[in-house]
């Protein structure tokens, strides 16, 4: 079987192509981009066969942006993995740390590396569109007197040096990615679906469609709230469940559901996956 194109949004080495590798396997070709949005067209286009985002981390929260372009796009949630974030400080080969003056790295990475720049006053964090493209940018430029924090799998890629290891505050910091497809394959195990719907803003709404899901010991996982454009103090509801969309009870909530909203949307049905270091 030859190699499937993936996109994800980063430089090579970034947490995202982790993530694919992790979901589709190490024989992939990675397709880097600037933007979410090139993610989504790449695969739409089938200029890739499968796309990976990340929708959510533990300690920021949602990523919203991704949430609004999987309602913008026709494409299928096909699965998920959750991996722990891991930062480490990484420069050229023979730069030693006293030598250190700034450190390059995308901003929610440098923020989550507060107490590592506390014990390091010298050192002035700069913030930087990737954390992969930090190390790329290094590398190219050979600058002896800079390091940037990213995952230790662009020391790797960049043939850097890891000059320390998990600087980041909290080791219980996890990301969600989901893996994009144009269709829906069969699948065998447990499952979990994401959908997202609206209705009209009136007293009870929302408790009387999330109670489709508690009538049928449905557990939700997650729950989100986005704007819909072009219609102020109206909201799209983005929601996760375990149990598949070819189980009984999961249809007749969802047949339930859909007598009492005017929009709604299976974005996917998929494995479910465990949250792993």
């Amino acid at each position: 079987m030859s190699p499937k194109k993936v996109a994800f949004q980063g430089e090579r080495g970034s947490f995202s192509e982790v993530a694919a590798k992790e979901l589709v396997g190490n024989d992939i070709i990675p397709i880097h981009c600037e933007t979410f949005e090139a993610v989504f067209e790449l695969v739409e286009s089938r200029r890739a066969i499968l796309g990976v985002i990340p929708i959510e981390n533990s300690l920021i929260g949602s990523i919203h942006k991704n949430y609004d372009l999987l309602l913008e796009h026709d494409l299928k949630v096909v699965g998920e993995t959750q991996a722990r974030v891991q930062h480490s400080l990484i420069a050229l080969p023979n730069a030693s740390l006293s030598r250190i003056k700034q450190v390059y790295s995308h901003p929610a990475a440098l923020d989550q590396c507060r107490d590592f720049f506390k014990k390091h006053p010298r050192l002035e964090p700069v913030t930087y569109y990737d954390t992969a493209g930090a190390v790329k940018m290094l590398a190219e430029k050979k600058l002896d007197n800079t390091a940037a924090i990213a995952r230790p799998y662009a020391a790797e890629i960049y043939k850097m040096k890891i000059m320390k290891k998990s600087i980041e505050d909290e080791k219980s910091n996890y990301t969600r990615f989901l893996l994009l497809g144009r269709t829906q394959p069969g699948f065998q195990g447990r499952a979990k679906t994401s959908i997202v719907f609206s209705m009209k803003n009136q007293p009870g709404v929302l408790f009387k469609a999330l109670s489709v899901f508690a009538l049928r010991d449905i557990d939700l996982t997650k729950i989100e709230s986005r704007p819909v454009r072009k219609k102020a103090w109206q909201y799209n509801f983005y929601v996760d469940f375990a149990g598949s969309i070819k189980e009984q009870h999961v249809k007749k909530a969802l047949d339930h559901l859909s007598e009492i909203t005017h929009f709604i949307r299976i974005l996917g049905s998929y494995p479910m996956r465990v949250v792993r270091d």
